[in-house]
Parts: C-alpha cells; structure tokens; sequence
C-alpha cells in the first residue's frame, strides 16, 4: 500500500520560511515523478513544483527563486524548501507522486498517488 505524509506546515509570518516534507512508503516504482501543489478552498489545485527521476525540476512562475523541491532517494522524503513566504501561499500543500519518471508538462496533476495534504498559513 502507497502511503505519502507531509510535515512541516504551520503559521508563519510574511517573509519567513517553511520546509514541508513527504514520506513515501509502499511505493514500488523507482525514482517517480514526484510533486507538490496546492489548493485554497474553492479554488483549483494548482501547480507548484515537481522533479522527475532524474532530478529535473519546475516551477510555477509564483514561486521561482523562493521555492525549492529537492528529494533524497535514500530516505524515500520529498522536500519543499518555501522561503520569502507570502500571504498568497496560505494553502493546502499535497505531496504526489507518478508511476512514470517523467513529470507532466505544464505542472499538471496527472499523478497517481496523493499525500492528505497539509496547511500553511502565512500572515501579514
């Protein structure tokens, strides 16, 4: 059984940093796709990083130059490095992961297995 659990989130004021975590357990498949978006109720998830197998990386343009993903194999642990945080962050963050190692174009979630979310909250 597949399991991914994020960590890390919280309150934090504006400017400061959050690193969220995801452990994956159960997961067969070797160096997936994986990624982190986000969804403010009553809105549409969207986008924020992903990193194929070979460590490849994207962005949404809203968090460029703040976010970083990072992943280490040998923990089975995704990252979120979110510095210079914004009040517009304040979301749920989801950690995904793909059967494929190639990530989707286009920051879409075409991922099989989801993470049960976590919140941020960034203040102003």
């Amino acid at each position: 059984q597949v399991q991914l659990v994020e960590s890390g989130g919280g309150s934090v004021q504006a400017g400061g940093s959050l690193r969220l975590s995801c452990v994956v357990s159960g997961y067969p498949y070797w160096r997936p796709c994986m990624g982190w978006f986000r969804q403010v109720p009553g809105k549409e998830r969207e986008g924020v990083a992903t990193i194929d197998g070979d460590g490849s990386t994207r962005y949404a343009d809203s968090v460029k130059g703040r976010f970083t993903i990072s992943k280490d194999n040998a923990k089975n642990t995704l990252y979120l490095q979110m510095n210079s945080l914004k009040p517009e962050d304040t979301a749920n963050y989801y950690c995904a992961a793909r059967v494929y190692r190639d990530c989707p174009n286009g920051l879409r979630d075409q991922f099989e297995y989801w993470g049960q979310g976590i919140l941020v909250t960034v203040s102003s």
